[in-house]
């Protein structure tokens, strides 16, 4: 799944060519993906200009006056921006056809993402309750602390709770645990402040680079010029069972958290 470097490359991506553009016409090739998408999308968007192009966790908000198309890639989708008359392949579900001969396609084959409608003046009820951004000034070791006084959960999986902080997902999570040397296994609550302080300054760190390399491409994604990311080339333990620590040389561990697949250091994160 598209994880925050992944998105907010995207962002990046499509921001020059978008914004301050009008759409002239919506084009809706069926009326869901995982969920309906309302009639606004259709009805309020022609004729109205992009004013901002922003992101909230791992979800895309296109601005207009009225209100912000909320867009999630789910877990294989991507936006390209394509000149106007661009062949529809398979998936190619939406377009939002722009007043300069551009088009900004939305491709999802696994249909698990989502465009849904933000009026103006309200936050969507999947924005609510969200966490602070990883790479602003909210988010830092005191905050993890003091979030995490008495929580027998994981480190793994209070890090990865997005109202503790939005956007630090499976990939990003082992990687700055790694870091940071704590096992993800290790209860949240008997974290000491300064090895939290120690995990926030990873979790930016690694961010930043992923972000900087366009994110990191396992299977689906690619960005919005077709290019692939490149920080899949660093990954210290994500997706590495059964080889051996860069670092110490022990086999790595590997288990599920939260359902979700785990590797780490036995020796190296404690």
């Amino acid at each position: 799944m598209p994880e925050l470097p992944e998105v907010e490359t995207t962002r990046r991506g499509i921001e020059p060519h978008v914004l301050g553009r009008r759409i002239q016409h919506v084009v809706l090739r069926r009326p869901d993906l995982r969920w309906p998408i309302p009639p606004e999308i259709a009805t309020t968007l022609p004729g109205e200009q992009i004013q901002s192009v922003r992101r909230r966790a791992k979800y895309l908000l296109l601005d207009f006056e009225p209100g912000s198309a909320l867009l999630h890639l789910g877990m294989s989708g991507s936006l390209r921006v394509l000149p106007t008359g661009t062949p529809v392949r398979t998936h190619d579900h939406v377009d939002f056809e722009l007043e300069d001969n551009h088009i900004v396609r939305f491709n999802d084959p696994r249909r698990f993402g989502a465009l849904l409608w933000q009026p103006a003046g309200t936050t969507h009820t999947l924005l609510e309750g969200l966490g602070p951004e990883p790479l602003s000034d909210a988010f830092d070791g005191a905050w993890l602390y003091a979030r995490s006084r008495g929580r027998k959960a994981s480190v793994k999986t209070f890090l990865m709770d997005q109202a503790i902080v939005v956007g630090v997902g499976n990939i990003y999570a082992a990687e700055a645990l790694f870091a940071a040397g704590i096992a993800p296994l290790r209860a949240a609550g008997s974290v000491s402040r300064a090895r939290y302080e120690l995990l926030a300054d990873e979790v930016k760190r690694i961010l930043a680079a992923a972000i900087q390399r366009g994110g990191t491409t396992l299977r689906d994604f690619i960005s919005p010029d077709g290019s692939a990311g490149y920080f899949a080339q660093e990954l210290s333990v994500y997706g590495r069972e059964g080889e051996r620590c860069i670092r110490c040389r022990a086999p790595l561990k590997h288990a599920y958290i939260g359902q979700r697949a785990s590797v780490w250091c036995p020796k190296c994160q404690k």
